[in-house]
């Protein structure tokens, strides 16, 4: 597509977020699916249901300017969801495989917040108060699962994670700890020897 103004910028940026909400459709019941925290859980599939919302906004804004939502791929997104679904793949810990799918989560987040910033501000400068007010309304949600998702790490999957880590430290000083105790019994064993020896 040629661009030569801030219009057609703004409809590439659309048509980029379309592709981004419309996969984002396919891939965010598995993760949803696949972690372990209930909170966590309804979050994301709450989102599914906003991200749907997002869709049908995307679609009323480009029909309003004449163009359809289809056409481009955004690769961005492409790359975002394949990397959560690495992480889904990995053999990790149920805490930790949730905290690491809210840093998945949360970079799809502000990739589209920042896609969405781009999209109120262009058709503000355009005139275009319609279409800056349903695409505010998309940002607010996304800047609301952000925070969510930040409250959720914070409150009880973080600390689960690092409980996790420190249940294993723990458990690695105790072997440390008898390890140690049977070389201090060596040591003492071969003390007496040398105690012998000086006795014969």
């Amino acid at each position: 597509m040629e661009m030569s103004n801030l219009q057609d910028l703004l409809v590439e940026n659309l048509k980029d977020l379309y592709s981004a909400e419309t996969q984002l459709l396919k891939a965010l019941p598995k993760v949803a699916k696949k972690v372990e925290n209930e909170q966590l859980r309804e979050a994301l599939t709450m989102h599914v249901r906003e991200t749907d919302e997002h869709v049908r906004r995307l679609e009323q804004v480009l029909s309003k300017m004449g163009e359809k939502p289809t056409g481009k791929k955004c690769k961005g997104m492409e790359g975002l969801i394949e990397e959560n679904k690495e992480m889904m793949e990995e053999d990790a810990d149920p805490d930790v495989l949730d905290a690491g799918l809210i840093v998945g989560s949360q970079k799809i987040e502000h990739y589209e917040i920042a896609g969405y910033g781009s999209a109120v501000t262009f058709a503000k400068l355009l005139g275009d108060e319609e279409s800056a007010r349903l695409l505010a309304q998309t940002l607010d949600e996304e800047e609301r699962t952000d925070k969510k998702l930040t409250q959720i790490a914070e409150s009880s999957i973080n600390i689960e994670a690092a409980s996790g880590a420190d249940d294993e430290g723990e458990t690695m000083t105790r072997s440390s700890g008898r390890s140690r105790s049977n070389g201090g019994n060596g040591g003492g064993s071969r003390r007496k020897s040398s105690s012998a020896s000086r006795r014969r």
